[in-house]
């Protein structure tokens, strides 16, 4: 065993699939067999793997200015342009980019920015920030304070009131309905639940709310319609910024350029990562409106810098790589083919698994989905320790398609953008054969109810 400590691996069960190469949506491991990337790796490889063009992007730059740091005053024309690029992308007033190399980055970025901006405008109590119950935010010290899944707090003692992080209710209505609430009601009672948090705070503490248009890792949750509608009134109404994590939403997962588009949410702050790049080089992006840096400047002159930065922050080969993945974006309309071929997954997926007997839920937007996964359809019973998530994910890549198992038994699937109607087929027919193996096996282990 190599001496790799494995992220986000059970430490007792390290190297069990060693991948060698790519092609489209497939990939193929050591010994030569063949997968559907159902999962786009980690949310990320949009444009699949072997795009000849993003990869030309990079070597171009690598032999041309391999590298340059940002810090005091040096630039490069690719980091320029791409941030002109994305400042006509998004939906933020006047936006200024800072770019980093993961989501944990760029969130940690967003709340430091978040402290900087409030002490240069003389509100320094204004500093905690709500996240909600089941959100994921990353692995950071303080993007992991505004996750919410305990696998990743639990043994690192968080510094949740150092950071001042507050937790709201998930927007789930399938686990989180109360007896016959409605989803009106459901959303309701949270919404509710949330401003009287607030005002047991104080709003004139709280700078932010941080929200995934819909969840990744935390199951892929869609919330009801008029959710966000009534969490922005409440966050507007008490003077609270709106900080939308776009990580595995934003270009053009959900058939939209970005999660907000499709959620209807018209956010303050914005934060990138993953298909910024199509995951070929590492980079992220913090955005903040105009007014916010501007607000800033100040304080950088009094100090002398803006003592904040990564030695790869912009790095040239990275900016390369985005403003090339999004070239391609524009040019082949895989935004609209996302929608496209998202409604017929999303159609297809309620089809085959809506009355499967392991389903309880089918959910998702665009090319992001996942089956919640039941040990009694009726109540909603969920199985100990994950053992179904685990039993799908096993089944899925013995049949030639990598899925992951999230929030315990959530099967996840998020397949790279360019897939065809015809692969989507594939991919759910070898989907529907792990689940009915799935199932079977719980059946022989007693773990399905009678």
């Amino acid at each position: 065993m190599a001496p790799v400590i494995y992220p986000t691996t059970n430490f007792t069960a390290t190297e069990q699939l060693c991948l060698d190469r790519g092609e489209g949506i497939y990939v193929y491991d050591t010994d030569g067999n063949k997968y559907i990337e159902g999962l786009a790796g980690l949310w990320c490889t949009s444009l699949g793997y072997s795009n000849t063009e993003v990869m030309d992007a990079i070597t171009e730059q690598l032999h041309k200015l391999p590298f340059t740091h940002t810090f005091g005053g040096k630039t490069h024309k690719p980091i320029m342009e791409l941030a002109e690029k994305l400042k006509a992308m998004v939906p933020v007033e006047d936006a200024y980019i800072f770019f980093g190399n993961s989501g944990s980055d760029a969130n940690d970025t967003h709340y430091k920015m978040l402290r900087y901006y409030f002490n240069a405008i003389g509100k320094p109590e204004k500093r905690k920030i709500i996240t909600r119950e089941r959100g994921y935010h990353g692995v950071t010290v303080a993007a992991g304070s505004l996750t919410s899944l305990p696998a990743n707090l639990a043994h690192f003692d968080a510094p949740l009131e150092a950071l001042h992080i507050l937790r709201s209710d998930a927007p789930h209505y399938y686990t989180g309905r109360r007896g016959n609430e409605t989803e009106e009601q459901f959303v309701d009672r949270i919404i509710n639940n949330l401003e009287e948090q607030i005002l047991a705070e104080d709003p004139g503490t709280i700078a932010a709310m941080i929200v995934e248009p819909i969840t990744g890792a935390s199951g892929v949750i869609v919330p009801p319609e008029g959710y966000y509608e009534k969490l922005q009134a409440v966050l507007r109404k008490h003077g609270i910024l709106i900080w939308a994590d776009e990580v595995i939403c934003g270009f053009g997962r959900t058939g939209a350029d970005f999660g907000c588009t499709t959620m209807g949410i018209k956010p303050d702050l914005m934060t990138f990562a993953k298909q910024l790049s199509s995951a070929y080089f590492p980079i992220s992006a913090s955005v903040i409106p105009g007014w916010m840096y501007e607000a800033m400047i100040a304080q950088t002159n009094e100090v002398g810098v803006f003592g904040h930065g990564y030695t790869y922050s912009g790095h040239p080969a990275a900016c390369a790589a985005a403003l090339k993945t999004l070239e391609i974006y524009e040019r082949d309309n895989l935004f609209e083919h996302a929608a496209e071929v998202g409604a017929y997954m999303q159609a297809q997926l309620r089809e085959i698994f809506t009355g499967h007997p392991l389903v309880g839920e089918v959910r998702g937007k665009g090319l992001i989905a996942a089956l919640e996964l039941v040990s009694n359809k009726t109540t909603g019973a969920s199985f100990d320790k994950g053992a179904a998530g685990a039993a799908a994910q096993k089944a899925c890549q013995d049949n030639g398609l990598i899925l992951r198992a999230v929030a315990g038994n959530a099967l996840a699937l998020c397949p790279p953008l360019i897939i065809t109607k015809a692969e989507v087929d594939d991919m759910l027919a070898r989907m529907k054969a792990a689940v009915d193996t799935a199932y079977a096996e719980l059946q022989d282990k007693g773990l399905i109810a009678a």
